[in-house]
């Protein structure tokens, strides 16, 4: 199989503009996400797809690959599947751009799902135990069932905690998702669905056209540049 990383980048982000082109260290955010995920080894083909001159040249004039998107897109998947289209691929792997401590070891968890035919979309999420961000609306938490698909996504704390004779365990999505080509391609030719627009939550047209996604596990992934107090952790950890 053939296996790519796409990483999405919008430069005009709502809350901290131009956040992929702030340094953090010696680098821009967006180049250590790029770097750091061509250093996992795990794919054939490592690409930004950005609506941005900016970071195109970023990536390209220091030696990566790069595409400008045609269309302006809604979400990360839209523009990646404009992106794969015409490319020989059989796996994507969304990398979120503003990730910048990209790991392998989850990475590989994800495309190992696909060995398993059946198949067609998996993402990771992560335990959360913090009251706080169970409740947190900015936090999106998933259901699975046994077998460790999803159920639902949703910013509403999912389960319900009304049995208090038990401990429920709340998983954050984290938005780093993995595709087969036709399933990609098939998502962005559906309009948007209900719950998805209720939510703002992507990955929930996938669930509303029947299509579970296949979820994995994985340790806390890093600092999410979000804001300048996220670039600030960031550089810590980075330090």
């Amino acid at each position: 199989m053939k296996k790519v990383a796409m990483i999405p980048a919008r430069y005009a982000a709502t809350r901290f503009p131009a956040k992929l082109m702030q340094l953090l260290g010696n680098k821009t955010v967006i180049r250590h996400t790029y770097d750091n995920t061509v250093a996992t080894e795990l794919f054939d083909e490592v690409w930004v797809v950005t609506d941005s001159s900016i970071i195109y040249d970023e990536i390209v004039n220091n030696g990566g690959n790069a595409i400008m998107s045609i269309n302006p897109h809604e979400s990360g998947s839209d523009r990646i599947a404009e992106a794969i289209a015409t490319m020989d691929v059989d796996i994507v792997v969304n990398v979120q751009g503003d990730e910048p401590f990209v790991q392998p070891a989850p990475l590989e968890k994800l495309l190992q799902t696909f060995e398993d035919a059946s198949v067609q979309v998996a993402s990771l999420m992560q335990v959360l135990t913090d009251a706080k961000s169970i409740a947190d609306p900015n936090y999106v938490k998933v259901a699975v069932d046994k077998n460790w698909n999803s159920l639902l996504f949703s910013r509403s704390p999912i389960p319900y905690h009304r049995d208090q004779n038990i401990v429920p365990i709340y998983y954050e999505h984290i938005g780093v998702y993995a595709f087969r080509k036709e399933a990609l391609l098939n998502f962005s030719s559906w309009s948007i669905t209900p719950l998805e627009a209720a939510e703002k939550i992507e990955c929930l047209r996938y669930l509303e056209n029947g299509i579970p996604l296949k979820m994995v596990v994985t340790e806390y992934m890093g600092v999410e540049i979000d804001t300048p107090e996220d670039l600030e952790k960031a550089t810590q950890l980075l330090k």
